[in-house]
C-alpha cells in the first residue's frame, strides 16, 4: 500500500481554489476547514476525466449505480445490509439535513442537538423553519457523553426531532452500540424522528467500532434517516453528492415524497466520483493511516511545547478538539491564535455550549505543517504568559 503525503503548502495554494485556500493571506496556516491536503485517489481522478471526455454532465433522476455501490461499501466496512431502494440523493449532507427535517417536523417544530457539535447545525434547523433544542455533552474524563437525563426531558417535553452526529464532530467520537441503542430505544419511546449525520464514519480509526444508527433504530421501533456521502473521506466535497438512506420502509415512502429537484439539484461529477470511492477502500486505509499517525504526533507535540492544553484524542476523521482553557487566551483563543500566531484554526464557541475556550484542528496536512502550527502557537502563549508576569 502506498504513502498518501500531503504536497508542499507553496504548491499547493498555487494549485487550489477552494475556501481553504483563498479565506485567509499566504502566512497564515490554514487548518480550520475539513479538507484534506492529500491528493485525490487516482480511481476518482480516472473517473471524473472519463466521465468528462464522455461529455456526461447533464442531469440527475435518482442513485442509480451509487445505491448498489454504497450498500457494499456499508456491508463491508460495517456489517449494514442497506436496502438500495431506501437510498435517495441530496447535494449534500446538509441539503440532506433540511429536507429530511421539512418532512419530518412542522414548522415550528423542535429539534434537539447536542452541542458541542458541527455548528450549521443550527443554521440547517432554522433553515428548515424549526427550533433548536440544546441538550449538551457531559464532559467526563476524557471524553464527552450523552446526558440521557437531559435528552429523556427534552423528548419528553414536545421534541419532533433529534440531529445525532455520528461520530461526533468536533470531538471524533465514535458512540458506543449501547449509546446508540438507548437512544434509539428513547427516540421510539418518544416518537423522536432520528436524522443521524454518518458523513466522517468511513475515517473510523483502527481499534474503533462504527455503529450505523439505521439497525439499532429499527430494533427499537424508532424513525430514522441517515445521511453521508464519500465526501470526508475522500476529499471531494465541491463535487456536492450526498445520500440518504431511509431506515425502514415507512420511512422510505416518507423520502419518495422529496421534490424532484433534490436529486435534479445532485452533480452528475459528485455521483460518479462517489460510486468510485466507495470502491477504493486501499486508499481510504492509507489515508486513515496518515491521520492517526499526524495524531499522535499532535499529541506528542501538545505535551512537549503545551502541556496546559487538553487534547481530546478522536476515535475517528481529521478534526481535533483541543482545549485551550489553561493557556492564557481567554475565552476565545481562536482569534488571538489566527491574529498573533497566524494559525486558521475553527473556534470552538462556534460549536455551541461548552465549546467556550476550545479550538478544532485539521489533521490532514503534512507533519511539517502541524509541527509548524503547534510551535506557532506555543511563541504566542509563551509571549503571553510572559507579559501576565512582567
Amino acid at each position: 500500500m502506498s504513502v498518501i503525503k500531503a504536497a508542499p503548502l507553496e504548491h499547493i495554494r498555487r494549485e487550489r481554489s477552494s475556501i481553504k485556500w483563498t479565506r485567509f493571506p499566504a502566512d497564515v496556516l490554514p487548518l480550520f476547514v475539513a479538507e484534506m491536503d492529500y491528493p485525490l485517489a487516482p480511481e476518482i481522478v480516472a473517473t471524473l476525466v472519463e466521465r468528462v471526455q464522455a461529455s456526461d454532465t447533464g442531469y440527475l433522476d435518482g442513485p442509480g449505480p451509487l445505491a448498489p455501490a454504497f450498500a457494499t461499501f456499508a456491508l463491508d466496512r460495517w456489517g449494514w445490509n442497506v436496502d438500495p431502494s431506501h437510498v435517495h440523493l441530496a447535494t449534500d449532507v446538509s441539503v440532506g439535513i433540511v429536507e429530511a427535517l421539512r418532512l419530518a417536523v412542522p414548522v415550528g417544530g423542535r429539534v434537539a442537538i447536542t452541542p458541542p457539535v458541527y455548528p450549521p447545525f443550527y443554521e440547517l434547523v432554522e433553515e428548515a423553519l424549526g427550533n433548536v433544542v440544546e441538550t449538551p455533552l457531559i464532559e467526563h474524563g476524557d471524553t464527552w457523553l450523552f446526558d440521557f437525563a437531559a435528552l429523556e426531558r427534552s423528548f419528553a417535553s414536545g421534541v419532533d426531532a433529534f440531529l445525532l452526529c455520528n461520530p461526533h464532530n468536533p470531538h471524533g467520537i465514535v458512540w458506543a452500540r449501547a449509546t446508540l441503542e438507548e437512544l434509539a430505544r428513547l427516540a421510539a419511546h418518544y416518537d423522536v424522528f432520528v436524522i443521524s449525520d454518518e458523513i466522517h464514519a468511513p475515517l473510523t480509526y483502527p481499534g474503533a467500532t462504527f455503529t450505523p444508527f439505521a439497525p439499532l433504530a429499527v430494533a427499537a421501533g424508532a424513525r430514522a434517516v441517515t445521511v453521508t456521502s464519500a465526501s470526508k473521506g475522500w476529499n471531494i466535497a465541491g463535487l456536492k453528492c450526498a445520500i440518504m438512506v431511509a431506515a425502514d420502509d415507512a420511512t422510505n415512502a416518507l423520502l419518495n415524497l422529496l421534490p424532484e429537484e433534490v436529486a435534479c439539484r445532485t452533480s452528475i461529477l459528485g455521483l460518479h466520483a462517489n460510486i468510485a470511492a466507495f470502491g477504493c477502500t486501499d486508499w481510504l486505509d492509507t489515508a486513515i493511516d496518515q491521520i492517526v499517525s499526524n495524531d499522535a504526533l499532535l499529541d506528542s507535540l501538545l505535551r512537549e511545547h503545551l502541556p496546559a492544553v487538553i487534547y481530546h484524542r478522536p476515535r475517528a476523521s481529521y478534526l481535533a478538539w483541543m482545549d485551550l482553557r489553561h493557556v492564557g487566551l481567554g475565552d476565545n483563543p481562536y482569534q488571538r491564535i489566527l491574529d498573533d500566531a497566524r494559525v486558521a484554526l475553527n473556534s470552538g464557541e462556534s460549536f455551541g455550549l461548552g465549546g467556550q475556550g476550545f479550538a478544532r484542528l485539521n489533521l490532514a496536512c503534512s507533519p511539517d505543517t502541524l509541527r509548524e502550527a503547534v510551535v506557532r502557537i506555543a511563541a504566542l502563549v509563551a509571549r503571553v504568559s510572559a507579559e501576565a508576569a512582567a
